[in-house]
């Protein structure tokens, strides 16, 4: 694993900045963040986190608790690293899987006893307007159950159905607990459904009057 640390430029002042720390806005520097990490993990197949490096900042008493954690350190190097610390190994394309068998040119490995693989994965919870992103899109071709969650709002604005990926809608993380909690048990989210479907009209034949 690796583990990278940038030096952004500081702007202290901007708006953007003064939104994601008031909780009205997005990180400024994730979309940086999240190309600098993609890029290290496509290349060298390890895992990567990274965190910037800024200035610190001055004490706002209106701070946002989302932000509290990232007021303590200015570079977020411990998280990271203990993140890391746990994260797993990548391999790729195990044989017969679906994605080795979509590409039969690709290199193959046996799987290991703790592998984890995509097929492995029963369920995944998501904001309800982030599914744009290519695990979401991978998963959507598998018999994996999504659960978008519409009370965690983004600016992506990307829904599953445009998409034509199937998702179970649900209003909190709370919510989708339970749905994972009923699907793990084998249990039909339409049976905890207060509007349950009336039973189909059966149609019974007297033999003794049809002789």
């Amino acid at each position: 694993a690796i583990a990278v640390v940038v030096r952004f430029p500081d702007d202290m002042d901007s708006e953007a900045l003064q939104d994601y720390r008031h909780g009205r806005g997005v990180d400024p520097l994730a979309g940086a963040e999240a190309i600098i990490s993609h890029l290290i993990v496509r290349t060298f197949q390890i895992p990567c986190a990274h965190a910037p490096a800024l200035m610190p900042l001055p004490i706002d008493p209106n701070l946002s608790p989302r932000s509290a954690a990232e007021e303590l350190g200015y570079t977020f190097l411990p998280c990271v690293l203990v993140g890391l610390s746990r994260a797993p190994q990548f391999v790729v394309n195990q044989k017969n899987s679906p994605s080795s068998l979509a590409n039969p040119d690709s290199q193959t490995i046996s799987s290991k006893p703790g592998d984890i693989w995509a097929d492995d994965v029963d369920a995944i919870v998501i904001p309800a307007t982030a599914c744009g992103g290519s695990a979401m899109l991978s998963f959507s071709q598998l018999q994996t159950q999504i659960i978008a969650v519409e009370e965690n709002q983004t600016t992506m604005e990307v829904p599953p159905e445009p998409l034509g990926i199937k998702a179970i809608r649900v209003n909190s993380y709370l919510e989708a607990l339970g749905l994972l909690v009923s699907h793990r048990a084998g249990i039909s989210p339409k049976a905890l459904s207060p509007s349950l479907s009336s039973l189909g009209r059966l149609n019974f034949c007297d033999k003794t009057n049809s002789r």
